[in-house]
């Protein structure tokens, strides 16, 4: 029989959720952050069977059965291993690239490569001459090389030194293309794709270096620089770190998600060993699952800028998909975790930590902060922000205990709320359902290639423009989700980041450029029309509202009805209003 990489067994095993394949075996209910059951393998009532998720593995206390998710299919099953391994991999949507029981894996040139690149480039920042730029940045964040030494960090230089050393050790051009460190030119002649950087070497579960993230120094772009996806690498299924803090973070039973290399190594050398951090993107599902693997519980340590703010919650939510319980912590305003543990020390961050609190109270907090609960359409407004991250909470629990919160701060019946996020109450927990109407009764044709893409082409447009649009916009009103998503990285500088789908919406929208329409115009015509479809959705939600309130708060919700619609009309007469099956204000 074919072998199966040991890699990839590693990748299957932290991709399952042991949870859920166990669970269509037995019947699991949970005690703390575990599960438990009768049994399957000696029998009996007892629940002294466990499902332990952080750890990856099950267990029995009577008979001592145990293992991992493989385990578990070998001996419920009745499977040898690698049916086991084919069977979880099949279940969980990843391919086994197969080799014959005595061939050697063909992904072994790229580790070795990307090993010898990795030693290499270290070498380069101690010794070479051009790493002093390197060296002088290092010093300048109270960083020195004996202290990042043990870390493997590199510097790769500008020239064509990196070629010739590798082909003084024998790899070859094509294994350093496959591998990420080369790039083709136009011209079809090959680089290294690391140029006058400091590098961070990423690894693998197993510790093995798959690729880098490189930091430019001096001028150049971009800032950040990962390694291409490669056959032993791929950034959204890594964590920087994680080979190392997921020993702490068991032990801990909590992780800390920062943003940056820099933070994690500030944390590291702090004594704060469960750090780690997503590859300069988005935190993606994949990586939410490997945290879920080794820790119940995630504190979010990203700034405390609007674009830190937007980074966590978009977290936080991935996180809260797959179960895990998420908390923010709040920085002091201008600082990041590296630089508050420089200057005030680990127990500072340590006390921050401490105090980190819900990821759906602190959207709470901050709504509330700005004023949102003073009004009727900001609370609106505050429960359209909240909404996403209670529909993403997984944990029935959860969920209920976000509905209750978020309705006690906005001021709503609780059932309305349960309404609203598309869930009823089916005797066993709760279940998302069909929408009762609608996401947007406007009709409007021209959106998005009208108002939004108006919106997005000044924005790319840069200053002023660009802070004229970011302030006016908030991008959860973009209904088209390219659009949206490019809206969010070039507020955020991040365009990197963005995922095939966005990143064609961005060149289109670069490409077409404002092709000399009156800028002006465009930004009156398309705010005005935002604002009017605000109104308009403020409407729409007080209809929603009417039939679950009382006679005194329907009049009430009517009147607001009325205030609204006239306000519409006066301010934005051309503005077309859809037909109400509730009929106009006042009926």
């Amino acid at each position: 029989m074919s072998l199966i990489p040991d890699d990839v067994i590693e990748q299957v095993r932290e991709a399952a959720d042991i949870v859920g394949i166990i669970g269509e075996h037995v019947e699991l209910k949970r005690t703390g952050s575990d599960f438990r059951a009768p049994c399957p393998f000696h029998g009996g009532t007892h629940r002294n069977f466990a499902v332990i998720p952080r750890k990856g593995m099950f267990y029995c206390f009577v008979c001592h059965a145990g293992g991992d998710v493989f385990t578990f299919f070998m001996k419920q099953l009745g499977m040898d291993y690698p049916t086991a391994v084919r069977e979880v991999a099949r279940r969980v949507g990843i391919t086994i690239p197969e080799r014959g029981p005595t061939g050697p894996d063909p992904r072994e040139p790229l580790y070795s490569a990307v090993a010898a690149a990795a030693d290499w480039f270290a070498r380069q920042l101690l010794e070479s001459p051009e790493a002093q730029v390197a060296r002088v940045y290092l010093a300048t964040r109270h960083l020195d090389l004996e202290t990042v030494q043990p870390l493997g960090l590199g510097y790769a230089p500008r020239t064509k030194a990196f070629l010739d050393a590798m082909k003084g050790l024998g790899v070859r051009d094509e294994v350093l293309l496959e591998a990420g460190l080369l790039a083709k030119r136009e011209d079809g002649t090959l680089a290294p794709r690391f140029r006058g950087r400091l590098l961070f070497p990423i690894h693998d579960l197993r510790g093995r270096v798959v690729g880098f993230g490189g930091r430019i120094l001096g001028e150049g772009e971009p800032k950040y620089l990962n390694s291409s996806d490669t056959p032993i690498f791929h950034k959204g299924k890594l964590l920087y770190n994680l080979h190392v803090a997921k020993h702490a973070m068991r032990k801990a039973e909590r992780a800390i998600l920062v943003e940056g290399y820099f933070d994690v190594l500030r944390l590291s050398l702090a004594g704060i060993e469960e750090v780690v951090a997503p590859l300069g993107t988005g935190l993606t599902a994949e990586q939410a699952q490997l945290v879920k693997r080794h820790a119940p519980h995630v504190i979010l340590l990203y700034d405390s800028d609007e674009p830190g703010l937007r980074a966590t919650f978009r977290a936080g939510d991935e996180l809260l998909r797959e179960g895990l319980r998420v908390s923010v912590a709040t920085l002091p305003g201008g600082e990041d975790p590296d630089t508050l543990v420089q200057k005030q020390g680990a127990a500072a961050l340590e006390g921050i930590l401490k105090d980190s609190v819900d990821v759906l109270e602190r959207k709470i907090q901050i709504l509330d902060r700005k004023g949102f609960f003073g009004t009727l359409p900001g609370r609106r407004r505050a429960l359209d922000r909240l909404l996403p991250t209670i529909r993403a909470a997984k944990d029935p629990i959860t969920r209920e205990l976000y509905i209750s919160r978020a309705a006690e701060a906005a001021g709503v019946r609780k059932d309305v709320l349960e309404r609203e996020a598309g869930m009823r109450d089916a005797g066993s927990g709760m279940r998302p359902t069909a929408p009762t109407h609608p996401a947007s009764r406007i009709s409007h044709p021209a959106l998005p290639a009208s108002a939004e893409k108006a919106l997005l082409l000044l924005l790319l447009e840069g200053e002023p423009w660009k802070s004229r649009v970011i302030e006016a916009v908030d991008p959860e009103e973009l209904e088209f989700p390219p659009y949206r998503a490019v809206f969010e990285s070039v507020a955020d500088d991040a365009v990197l980041a963005l995922d095939d789908t966005s990143a064609r919406a961005y060149e289109q929208l670069k490409a077409e450029g404002l092709g000399g329409r009156d800028p002006n115009e465009m930004y009156e015509l398309a705010v005005n029309w935002m604002e009017a479809r605000r109104l308009e959705r403020q409407m729409e939600r007080l209809d929603d509202q009417l039939p679950f309130e009382s006679p005194d708060r329907q009049a009430s919700l009517i009147a607001e009805k009325r205030r609204v619609f006239d306000e519409l009309r006066k301010r934005y007469p051309r503005y077309k209003i859809a037909k109400r099956r509730r009929g106009a204000p006042g009926t």
